[in-house]
């Protein structure tokens, strides 16, 4: 292992691009410590530890993808959850509006701008309106338990609003975010990996010495009376982690290989005799995206209501919503289906594929060229990513169900498996094929030397 770890940092370019991400990372995590100009944090930290704890709920599923950050009430409580919130919204205009997935299409780069900077200002509007329910929570929780809220802040009224209140937090909170933002494009472009994912994967594993803590405790070890936890449930919990991050590299990495044979060609001055090769079609081509998407799109709606209060029917609505219910299981569920197919339509281009193959005169043994290859494509696509939805929506709602049956706390479940174990394993798998791809570039055998990762 250190082997491959000193050619890795052997080369410049790859060990700049790595210290770049770290930095970057860094930044982040700090910024989960600042809280919010007028907020008490010590007072802020206590009711919201209290608001996130115990069984599942929504909070606690919140305060896990922004790191922490959410339970304290710092600047980056929000998260990155708005900008992939923009992120599914744009996604889902492209799908339905053929004129944009022509513009795509005819100029990409110009099409991937226009894209990236509506993203960014769906992200603006969605980071101001989670902040400013964000705020009205922290108004009506000071009602009840003062001391939450800075008193000078809130005697600048107008029309029996403390505006000042509310503008210090909106603004500092979707700053926050917009920072977030621009350290994940930043990441993605001159670091390595993908940073948004990076940001929540640094996130959730900074929940990893509060859940130690948390077994330790529950486990009693200083007293001989029965603790919370057994030995027996550890175990289980282990093999389920075990089970669920060899299942999720199973997924990811799987592919079924469709058998390519080429006709005679001319390559440079020469005649070639036909040969054989392979397009490898992935059965999950998603990735973890549909997990990230189905647990945003699920939060979004349910955050609001918990803010509006359940006196208000938005409110009574959420409650439907919460982690742990079958109705928030059932739709996690049906998101994981939905955003894997509508993902697997948006990226895989059986059209194009089936071009490129004529032109280089490829074909598929017993499909004719062309339409009938790609309606081939299309099939067989459709019967993998349909194998390989299913799993990963088994996999993220495992935990949940195990941990409701075994009465164990859902910090210790949601960390040892479903979606935050699916999310650190995907992340780590993408940025292990990036410096992979580095250290092939290089002529180097690559960072893993066994297993499907192998560089050569």
């Amino acid at each position: 292992m250190i082997e491959p770890i000193k050619r890795v940092f052997g080369i410049p370019e790859l060990k700049a691009k790595i210290f770049f991400t770290l930095v970057l990372l860094a930044v982040c995590r700090i910024g989960a410590y600042i809280p919010v100009p007028g907020i008490n944090a010590d007072a802020a930290i206590s009711l919201f530890k209290f608001a996130t704890g115990g069984g599942q709920n929504l909070f606690q599923l919140v305060d896990i993808f922004s790191g922490g950050a959410f339970a304290k009430m710092t600047l980056l409580a929000l998260g990155v959850m708005p900008y992939i919130s923009a992120s599914i919204i744009m996604q889902v205009l492209i799908a339905l509006i053929p004129s944009l997935q022509r513009e795509i299409r005819e100029s990409p780069d110009q099409g991937r701008r226009k894209l990236s900077k509506w993203t960014r200002c769906a992200t603006l509007l969605l980071a101001l309106s989670q902040s400013g329910f964000l705020a009205k929570y922290a108004m009506t929780v000071n009602r009840s338990s003062p001391g939450i809220v800075v008193s000078e802040l809130l005697d600048v009224q107008l029309f029996g609003v403390s505006w000042l209140f509310y503008v210090t937090v909106m603004f500092s909170m979707t700053t926050g975010t917009l920072l977030l933002m621009w350290i994940g494009e930043q990441i993605t472009e001159k670091g390595i990996g993908n940073g948004i994912s990076l940001i929540i994967a640094v996130g959730i594993l900074s929940s990893f010495p509060s859940t130690i803590g948390t077994i330790i405790q529950q486990l009693n070890l200083g007293s001989q009376e029965a603790g919370q936890l057994n030995f027996i449930t550890l175990l289980v919990l282990c093999a389920l982690f075990v089970l669920i991050t060899v299942g999720t590299i199973l997924v990811i990495q799987g592919q079924r290989r469709i058998p390519l044979q080429y006709a005679r060609r001319i390559v440079g001055r020469h005649e070639v005799q036909g040969g054989t090769s392979h397009i490898p079609l992935k059965v999950n081509y998603a990735g973890v995206i549909p997990v990230i998407f189905a647990s945003t799109f699920l939060m979004f709606p349910a955050t609001i209501g918990q803010f509006l209060g359940k006196g208000t029917w938005f409110g009574q609505f959420s409650n439907y919503l919460l982690p742990g219910s079958w109705v928030y299981t059932s739709l996690y569920v049906v998101f994981i289906l939905f955003f894997t197919y509508f993902w697997t339509a948006t990226q895989f281009k059986p059209e194009q594929i089936a071009s490129d193959m004529k032109k280089n005169g490829a074909f598929i043994p017993g499909i004719r060229q062309g339409k009938p290859t790609q309606d081939f494509l299309e099939s067989t696509m459709s019967r993998i990513t349909l194998a390989g939805a299913v799993f990963l929506a088994i996999i993220a709602i495992l935990p949940t169900l195990v941990g409701r049956l075994m009465g164990v706390d859902a910090n210790i479940s949601q960390f040892f498996g479903g979606t935050s174990l699916l999310i650190l394993v995907g992340v780590i798998l993408d940025t292990t094929k990036q410096v992979e791809s580095h250290l092939l570039m290089k002529r180097y055998d690559g960072f893993m030397t066994k297993g499907r990762l192998r560089g050569r």
